[in-house]
Protein backbone atom coordinates (compact mmCIF):
# COMPACT_ATOMS: atom_id res chain seq x y z
CA UNK A 1 0.00 0.00 0.00
CA UNK A 2 1.18 3.33 -0.68
CA UNK A 3 0.88 5.32 1.91
CA UNK A 4 1.92 8.84 0.79
CA UNK A 5 -0.83 9.16 -1.36
CA UNK A 6 -3.59 7.32 1.65
CA UNK A 7 -2.07 10.14 3.74
CA UNK A 8 -2.93 12.72 0.69
CA UNK A 9 -6.48 10.99 0.39
CA UNK A 10 -6.74 11.15 4.33
CA UNK A 11 -6.57 14.57 4.23
CA UNK A 12 -8.94 16.00 1.13
CA UNK A 13 -11.63 13.52 2.16
CA UNK A 14 -11.42 13.93 5.88
CA UNK A 15 -11.50 17.74 4.87
CA UNK A 16 -15.00 17.04 3.12
CA UNK A 17 -16.12 15.41 5.81
CA UNK A 18 -16.18 18.44 8.25
CA UNK A 19 -19.41 19.63 6.23
CA UNK A 20 -21.30 16.86 8.09
CA UNK A 21 -22.05 17.22 11.40
CA UNK A 22 -24.64 14.49 12.51
CA UNK A 23 -21.93 11.54 13.62
CA UNK A 24 -23.60 12.08 17.48
CA UNK A 25 -22.45 7.98 19.21
CA UNK A 26 -25.28 8.11 21.60
CA UNK A 27 -26.93 5.41 22.42
CA UNK A 28 -25.14 2.35 21.30
CA UNK A 29 -24.79 -0.24 23.68
CA UNK A 30 -22.86 -2.53 22.03
CA UNK A 31 -20.81 -4.75 24.24
CA UNK A 32 -17.11 -6.66 23.88
CA UNK A 33 -17.81 -10.68 24.32
CA UNK A 34 -14.87 -12.90 22.94
CA UNK A 35 -12.01 -10.69 23.27
CA UNK A 36 -12.78 -9.07 20.15
CA UNK A 37 -11.24 -5.74 18.74
CA UNK A 38 -12.79 -2.34 19.77
CA UNK A 39 -15.74 -1.49 22.41
CA UNK A 40 -18.19 1.30 21.75
CA UNK A 41 -18.84 1.39 25.63
CA UNK A 42 -15.41 2.49 26.24
CA UNK A 43 -13.83 6.28 27.00
CA UNK A 44 -12.27 8.20 24.01
CA UNK A 45 -11.19 11.69 23.43
CA UNK A 46 -12.30 13.60 20.44
CA UNK A 47 -15.08 15.62 19.01
CA UNK A 48 -19.06 13.21 19.91
CA UNK A 49 -20.48 12.63 22.66
CA UNK A 50 -22.88 9.70 23.69
CA UNK A 51 -26.27 9.74 25.26
CA UNK A 52 -24.11 9.72 28.98
CA UNK A 53 -22.11 12.42 28.34
CA UNK A 54 -18.99 10.58 27.45
CA UNK A 55 -16.46 11.63 24.90
CA UNK A 56 -15.98 8.96 22.24
CA UNK A 57 -13.54 9.93 19.34
CA UNK A 58 -14.37 8.91 15.71
CA UNK A 59 -12.40 8.50 12.43
CA UNK A 60 -14.27 10.79 10.03
CA UNK A 61 -14.19 10.77 6.19
CA UNK A 62 -15.76 10.61 2.89
CA UNK A 63 -15.28 7.14 0.73
CA UNK A 64 -14.72 9.87 -1.89
CA UNK A 65 -15.69 13.26 -3.09
CA UNK A 66 -16.51 12.55 -6.33
CA UNK A 67 -19.99 12.65 -6.54
CA UNK A 68 -22.72 12.52 -10.07
CA UNK A 69 -24.73 15.63 -8.13
CA UNK A 70 -24.15 19.16 -8.58
CA UNK A 71 -25.92 20.58 -5.43
CA UNK A 72 -24.89 24.26 -5.20
CA UNK A 73 -24.53 24.06 -1.32
CA UNK A 74 -21.98 21.23 -1.36
CA UNK A 75 -18.56 21.95 -2.02
CA UNK A 76 -17.81 18.40 -3.40
CA UNK A 77 -20.30 19.17 -6.36
CA UNK A 78 -19.72 17.81 -9.76
CA UNK A 79 -18.56 21.42 -11.21
CA UNK A 80 -16.74 22.17 -8.00
CA UNK A 81 -12.92 22.48 -8.81
CA UNK A 82 -11.53 20.68 -6.08
CA UNK A 83 -9.13 18.02 -6.01
CA UNK A 84 -10.65 14.44 -6.16
CA UNK A 85 -10.17 11.15 -4.20
CA UNK A 86 -11.58 8.04 -3.57
CA UNK A 87 -10.54 5.16 -0.81
CA UNK A 88 -10.89 1.42 -1.68
CA UNK A 89 -12.32 -0.84 0.33
CA UNK A 90 -9.59 -2.22 2.25
CA UNK A 91 -7.58 1.29 2.22
CA UNK A 92 -10.55 2.74 4.69
CA UNK A 93 -10.59 -0.46 6.97
CA UNK A 94 -6.91 -0.08 6.88
CA UNK A 95 -6.88 3.08 8.01
CA UNK A 96 -9.96 2.15 10.97
CA UNK A 97 -7.76 -0.50 12.40
CA UNK A 98 -4.68 1.18 12.26
CA UNK A 99 -5.71 4.13 14.13
CA UNK A 100 -7.56 2.12 16.82
CA UNK A 101 -4.98 0.18 17.27
CA UNK A 102 -2.52 3.42 17.84
CA UNK A 103 -6.15 4.90 20.55
CA UNK A 104 -6.52 7.46 18.26
CA UNK A 105 -9.95 6.36 17.73
CA UNK A 106 -13.33 4.39 18.88
CA UNK A 107 -15.22 4.50 16.30
CA UNK A 108 -15.69 5.07 12.50
CA UNK A 109 -18.13 7.87 10.86
CA UNK A 110 -18.24 6.95 7.16
CA UNK A 111 -19.90 9.21 4.41
CA UNK A 112 -19.45 9.31 0.81
CA UNK A 113 -20.44 11.16 -2.40
CA UNK A 114 -22.42 9.48 -5.01
CA UNK A 115 -20.15 7.90 -7.54
CA UNK A 116 -22.05 6.26 -10.28
CA UNK A 117 -25.21 5.56 -8.93
CA UNK A 118 -26.58 4.48 -5.25
CA UNK A 119 -26.55 1.15 -5.33
CA UNK A 120 -22.80 1.00 -6.47
CA UNK A 121 -22.08 3.74 -3.64
CA UNK A 122 -23.62 2.26 -0.95
CA UNK A 123 -22.41 -1.66 -1.08
CA UNK A 124 -18.91 -0.21 -1.19
CA UNK A 125 -20.01 1.55 2.36
CA UNK A 126 -21.49 -2.08 3.32
CA UNK A 127 -18.65 -3.92 2.57
CA UNK A 128 -16.27 -1.88 4.95
CA UNK A 129 -18.73 -2.54 7.57
CA UNK A 130 -19.23 -6.09 6.74
CA UNK A 131 -15.54 -6.67 6.62
CA UNK A 132 -14.59 -4.61 10.01
CA UNK A 133 -17.21 -6.88 11.50
CA UNK A 134 -16.86 -10.17 10.37
CA UNK A 135 -13.24 -10.45 9.02
CA UNK A 136 -11.50 -7.97 11.66
CA UNK A 137 -13.80 -8.67 14.69
CA UNK A 138 -14.10 -4.85 15.07
CA UNK A 139 -16.58 -4.45 17.83
CA UNK A 140 -16.15 -0.28 17.67
CA UNK A 141 -18.89 2.16 16.49
CA UNK A 142 -19.38 2.43 13.46
CA UNK A 143 -21.90 4.97 11.83
CA UNK A 144 -22.53 4.57 8.30
CA UNK A 145 -24.33 7.41 6.41
CA UNK A 146 -26.64 5.60 3.78
CA UNK A 147 -26.96 6.97 0.40
CA UNK A 148 -31.21 7.92 -0.46
CA UNK A 149 -31.82 5.62 -4.08
CA UNK A 150 -30.18 2.67 -2.79
CA UNK A 151 -32.35 -0.50 -2.33
CA UNK A 152 -33.91 -1.74 0.31
CA UNK A 153 -31.79 -4.73 0.31
CA UNK A 154 -28.54 -2.89 0.88
CA UNK A 155 -30.12 -0.71 3.74
CA UNK A 156 -30.58 -3.70 5.64
CA UNK A 157 -27.41 -5.53 5.47
CA UNK A 158 -26.21 -1.33 6.18
CA UNK A 159 -28.19 -1.82 9.41
CA UNK A 160 -27.16 -5.31 10.58
CA UNK A 161 -23.65 -4.08 10.61
CA UNK A 162 -23.81 -0.01 11.38
CA UNK A 163 -24.50 1.20 15.11
CA UNK A 164 -26.17 4.34 13.39
CA UNK A 165 -27.62 5.06 10.10
CA UNK A 166 -28.55 8.32 9.03
CA UNK A 167 -29.85 10.26 6.10
CA UNK A 168 -29.23 13.63 4.80
CA UNK A 169 -32.56 15.66 4.42
CA UNK A 170 -30.02 18.50 3.90
CA UNK A 171 -32.88 21.46 3.15
CA UNK A 172 -35.33 21.56 5.31
CA UNK A 173 -38.05 22.45 2.51
CA UNK A 174 -39.10 21.37 -0.11
CA UNK A 175 -39.16 24.09 -2.41
CA UNK A 176 -35.16 24.86 -1.07
CA UNK A 177 -34.09 21.10 -2.31
CA UNK A 178 -35.71 22.14 -5.65
CA UNK A 179 -33.65 25.59 -6.40
CA UNK A 180 -30.75 24.89 -5.23
CA UNK A 181 -30.48 20.75 -5.96
CA UNK A 182 -33.10 20.43 -9.00
CA UNK A 183 -31.42 16.61 -9.44
CA UNK A 184 -32.54 15.26 -6.16
CA UNK A 185 -35.97 14.12 -5.50
CA UNK A 186 -37.65 14.85 -2.05
CA UNK A 187 -39.49 11.57 -1.89
CA UNK A 188 -36.51 9.82 -2.78
CA UNK A 189 -34.88 11.08 0.47
CA UNK A 190 -37.57 10.63 2.81
CA UNK A 191 -37.88 6.57 1.69
CA UNK A 192 -34.92 4.86 3.32
CA UNK A 193 -35.92 6.82 6.51
CA UNK A 194 -38.80 4.70 6.42
CA UNK A 195 -37.47 1.74 5.43
CA UNK A 196 -34.64 1.76 8.42
CA UNK A 197 -37.46 3.19 10.92
CA UNK A 198 -39.92 -0.41 10.03
CA UNK A 199 -36.70 -2.59 10.03
CA UNK A 200 -35.96 -1.07 13.13
CA UNK A 201 -39.00 -1.93 14.75
CA UNK A 202 -39.49 -4.89 12.88
CA UNK A 203 -36.22 -6.45 14.27
CA UNK A 204 -36.95 -5.13 17.97
CA UNK A 205 -39.92 -7.09 17.88
CA UNK A 206 -38.35 -10.09 17.04
CA UNK A 207 -35.62 -9.66 19.60
CA UNK A 208 -38.54 -10.16 22.10
CA UNK A 209 -39.78 -12.86 20.85
CA UNK A 210 -36.13 -14.63 19.83
CA UNK A 211 -33.25 -13.39 21.63
CA UNK A 212 -30.75 -14.52 19.30
CA UNK A 213 -32.07 -11.68 16.71
CA UNK A 214 -29.34 -10.05 15.51
CA UNK A 215 -29.33 -6.00 16.49
CA UNK A 216 -30.44 -3.01 13.80
CA UNK A 217 -28.95 -0.06 14.16
CA UNK A 218 -28.83 -0.15 17.60
CA UNK A 219 -28.20 3.78 17.93
CA UNK A 220 -30.85 3.87 15.75
CA UNK A 221 -31.32 7.44 12.98
CA UNK A 222 -30.82 10.45 12.45
CA UNK A 223 -30.58 13.42 9.72
CA UNK A 224 -28.74 16.74 8.97
CA UNK A 225 -30.59 20.01 7.93
CA UNK A 226 -28.56 22.85 6.05
CA UNK A 227 -29.47 26.20 7.58
CA UNK A 228 -29.57 29.47 5.94
CA UNK A 229 -28.48 28.35 2.05
CA UNK A 230 -31.80 28.89 1.41
CA UNK A 231 -33.96 31.93 3.23
CA UNK A 232 -36.38 29.31 5.18
CA UNK A 233 -37.59 30.41 8.65
CA UNK A 234 -36.43 29.17 11.84
CA UNK A 235 -40.38 28.44 11.88
CA UNK A 236 -40.22 26.27 8.69
CA UNK A 237 -36.93 24.40 10.38
CA UNK A 238 -38.49 22.98 13.48
CA UNK A 239 -41.62 22.12 11.43
CA UNK A 240 -39.48 19.68 9.26
CA UNK A 241 -37.37 18.75 12.44
CA UNK A 242 -40.61 18.01 14.34
CA UNK A 243 -42.39 15.73 11.15
CA UNK A 244 -38.66 13.60 10.60
CA UNK A 245 -39.11 13.48 14.81
CA UNK A 246 -42.48 12.15 14.67
CA UNK A 247 -42.81 10.29 11.36
CA UNK A 248 -39.70 8.31 11.77
CA UNK A 249 -38.88 7.90 15.42
CA UNK A 250 -35.23 9.77 14.56
CA UNK A 251 -32.42 9.89 17.47
CA UNK A 252 -31.38 13.42 16.72
CA UNK A 253 -31.65 16.02 13.91
CA UNK A 254 -28.55 18.00 13.59
CA UNK A 255 -28.05 21.56 11.91
CA UNK A 256 -25.22 22.71 10.11
CA UNK A 257 -24.85 26.39 9.00
CA UNK A 258 -24.51 27.12 5.57
CA UNK A 259 -21.01 28.68 4.53
CA UNK A 260 -21.28 30.41 1.10
CA UNK A 261 -18.39 29.07 -0.94
CA UNK A 262 -19.53 29.54 -4.06
CA UNK A 263 -20.85 33.18 -6.01
CA UNK A 264 -24.16 32.17 -7.71
CA UNK A 265 -27.78 34.09 -7.46
CA UNK A 266 -29.78 31.56 -5.69
CA UNK A 267 -27.23 31.43 -2.98
CA UNK A 268 -26.38 34.15 -0.27
CA UNK A 269 -23.65 35.93 -1.00
CA UNK A 270 -20.11 35.24 -0.16
CA UNK A 271 -18.61 36.18 3.13
CA UNK A 272 -22.24 35.74 4.59
CA UNK A 273 -21.75 33.13 6.80
CA UNK A 274 -24.71 31.70 9.12
CA UNK A 275 -24.21 33.08 13.37
CA UNK A 276 -23.08 30.14 15.17
CA UNK A 277 -25.82 31.36 17.80
CA UNK A 278 -28.82 30.36 14.92
CA UNK A 279 -27.03 27.02 15.16
CA UNK A 280 -27.25 27.33 18.95
CA UNK A 281 -30.90 28.41 19.28
CA UNK A 282 -31.74 25.79 16.85
CA UNK A 283 -30.36 23.15 18.88
CA UNK A 284 -31.92 24.45 22.13
CA UNK A 285 -35.50 24.67 20.85
CA UNK A 286 -34.80 21.12 19.74
CA UNK A 287 -33.66 20.54 23.67
CA UNK A 288 -36.61 21.65 24.93
CA UNK A 289 -39.41 20.04 22.67
CA UNK A 290 -36.99 16.37 23.54
CA UNK A 291 -36.71 17.26 27.35
CA UNK A 292 -38.29 20.24 28.50
CA UNK A 293 -41.88 19.48 27.38
CA UNK A 294 -42.69 22.60 25.15
CA UNK A 295 -44.00 22.07 21.95
CA UNK A 296 -42.91 22.82 18.83
CA UNK A 297 -45.58 25.98 18.59
CA UNK A 298 -44.86 27.39 21.54
CA UNK A 299 -41.02 28.50 20.37
CA UNK A 300 -42.14 29.24 17.07
CA UNK A 301 -45.33 30.06 15.41
CA UNK A 302 -46.40 32.64 12.61
CA UNK A 303 -46.39 35.60 15.20
CA UNK A 304 -42.70 34.65 16.12
CA UNK A 305 -41.25 32.81 12.97
CA UNK A 306 -37.76 33.37 14.07
CA UNK A 307 -36.16 32.56 16.97
CA UNK A 308 -34.30 35.67 19.24
CA UNK A 309 -30.64 35.52 18.70
CA UNK A 310 -30.28 37.56 21.66
CA UNK A 311 -31.74 34.86 24.64
CA UNK A 312 -32.46 31.50 24.69
CA UNK A 313 -35.70 30.04 23.46
CA UNK A 314 -36.89 29.01 27.20
CA UNK A 315 -36.24 33.09 27.96
CA UNK A 316 -37.46 34.53 24.99
CA UNK A 317 -41.05 32.35 25.59
CA UNK A 318 -41.12 32.71 29.33
CA UNK A 319 -40.87 36.63 28.66
CA UNK A 320 -43.85 36.11 26.25
CA UNK A 321 -46.06 34.38 28.51
CA UNK A 322 -45.45 36.35 31.79
CA UNK A 323 -49.23 35.11 32.83
CA UNK A 324 -47.18 31.52 33.39
CA UNK A 325 -45.71 33.16 36.06
CA UNK A 326 -44.44 33.40 39.20
CA UNK A 327 -43.82 29.36 39.24
CA UNK A 328 -43.62 28.42 43.38
CA UNK A 329 -41.40 25.64 43.45
CA UNK A 330 -42.64 24.44 46.80
CA UNK A 331 -46.19 23.66 45.04
CA UNK A 332 -45.56 23.48 41.16
CA UNK A 333 -45.23 20.21 38.98
CA UNK A 334 -42.33 19.12 37.28
CA UNK A 335 -43.87 20.45 34.37
CA UNK A 336 -44.50 23.83 35.51
CA UNK A 337 -40.84 23.72 37.07
CA UNK A 338 -39.09 23.13 33.61
CA UNK A 339 -40.50 26.01 32.65
CA UNK A 340 -38.76 28.29 34.57
CA UNK A 341 -35.30 29.55 32.42
CA UNK A 342 -31.64 28.92 34.46
CA UNK A 343 -33.58 25.48 35.87
CA UNK A 344 -32.35 22.43 33.96
CA UNK A 345 -34.13 18.77 33.75
CA UNK A 346 -31.58 17.40 36.41
CA UNK A 347 -32.22 20.35 38.62
CA UNK A 348 -35.94 20.21 38.15
CA UNK A 349 -35.79 16.58 39.36
CA UNK A 350 -33.87 17.67 42.53
CA UNK A 351 -36.49 20.05 43.78
CA UNK A 352 -39.20 17.80 43.22
CA UNK A 353 -37.48 15.25 45.54
CA UNK A 354 -35.76 17.93 47.72
CA UNK A 355 -39.00 20.14 49.14
CA UNK A 356 -40.61 16.60 50.65
CA UNK A 357 -38.46 17.73 53.31
CA UNK A 358 -38.54 20.93 53.84
CA UNK A 359 -38.65 24.45 52.45
CA UNK A 360 -36.04 25.21 49.83
CA UNK A 361 -34.57 28.81 49.42
CA UNK A 362 -32.06 30.35 47.10
CA UNK A 363 -29.39 29.26 49.05
CA UNK A 364 -30.30 25.91 48.04
CA UNK A 365 -31.71 26.04 44.73
CA UNK A 366 -27.67 27.62 43.90
CA UNK A 367 -26.34 24.58 44.80
CA UNK A 368 -28.74 22.48 42.45
CA UNK A 369 -26.89 24.30 39.87
CA UNK A 370 -29.94 26.62 38.76
CA UNK A 371 -28.46 29.82 37.15
CA UNK A 372 -30.42 32.01 39.86
CA UNK A 373 -29.66 35.30 38.09
CA UNK A 374 -32.23 34.33 35.48
CA UNK A 375 -34.31 32.34 37.51
CA UNK A 376 -35.11 34.51 40.35
CA UNK A 377 -37.21 36.46 37.97
CA UNK A 378 -40.00 34.14 37.95
CA UNK A 379 -40.05 31.98 40.87
CA UNK A 380 -41.32 31.99 44.25
CA UNK A 381 -38.96 30.22 46.68
CA UNK A 382 -37.93 31.39 50.46
CA UNK A 383 -37.59 35.32 50.65
CA UNK A 384 -37.79 35.49 46.76
CA UNK A 385 -39.78 38.16 45.38
CA UNK A 386 -39.83 38.26 41.31
CA UNK A 387 -40.39 41.28 39.76
CA UNK A 388 -43.95 40.54 38.58
CA UNK A 389 -45.07 44.40 37.82
CA UNK A 390 -41.88 44.81 35.57
CA UNK A 391 -42.69 44.79 31.44
CA UNK A 392 -41.44 41.83 29.65
CA UNK A 393 -39.19 44.63 27.51
CA UNK A 394 -37.55 46.14 30.94
CA UNK A 395 -37.03 42.82 32.13
CA UNK A 396 -34.93 41.45 28.95
CA UNK A 397 -32.77 44.82 29.11
CA UNK A 398 -32.48 43.61 32.87
CA UNK A 399 -31.50 40.17 32.60
CA UNK A 400 -29.27 41.10 29.24
CA UNK A 401 -27.09 43.70 31.08
CA UNK A 402 -26.65 41.13 33.70
CA UNK A 403 -25.59 38.89 31.35
CA UNK A 404 -23.14 41.43 29.76
CA UNK A 405 -21.32 42.89 32.42
CA UNK A 406 -21.13 38.94 34.11
CA UNK A 407 -19.25 37.77 30.60
CA UNK A 408 -17.33 41.10 31.18
CA UNK A 409 -16.02 39.89 34.80
CA UNK A 410 -15.29 36.91 33.78
CA UNK A 411 -13.23 38.03 31.18
CA UNK A 412 -11.03 40.65 32.91
CA UNK A 413 -10.92 37.88 35.83
CA UNK A 414 -9.19 35.52 32.88
CA UNK A 415 -7.02 38.32 32.07
CA UNK A 416 -5.84 38.88 35.79
CA UNK A 417 -4.30 35.71 35.35
CA UNK A 418 -2.11 36.63 32.90
CA UNK A 419 -1.59 40.03 34.75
Amino acid sequence: MNWDRVKEKLEILADAAKYDVSCSSSGSKRKNPDKMLGDSSGMGICHTYTEDGRCVSLLKILLTNHCIYDCLYCVSRKSNDIKRAAFTVDEVIDLTIGFYRRNYIEGLFLSSGIFKNADYTMERLVRIAKKLREEHRFNGYIHLKTIPGASNELMRQAGAYADRLSVNMELPTVSGLKLLAPEKDHKEMIKPMESIKNDIIQFRSERKLIKSTPKFAPAGQSSQLIIGATNESDLEVIQTSTSLYKNFNLKRVYYSGYVPVLAHQNLPQLGTPVPLVRENRLYQTDWLMRFYQFDASEIVNEKHPNLDLEIDPKLSWALRNREFFPVDIQTADLHAILRIPGVGVKSAKKIIAARRFGRLDMKTLKKFGIAINRAKYFMVAGKNKPLVEWESDNLRRLILQHSSSKYRGNFSNQLSLFS
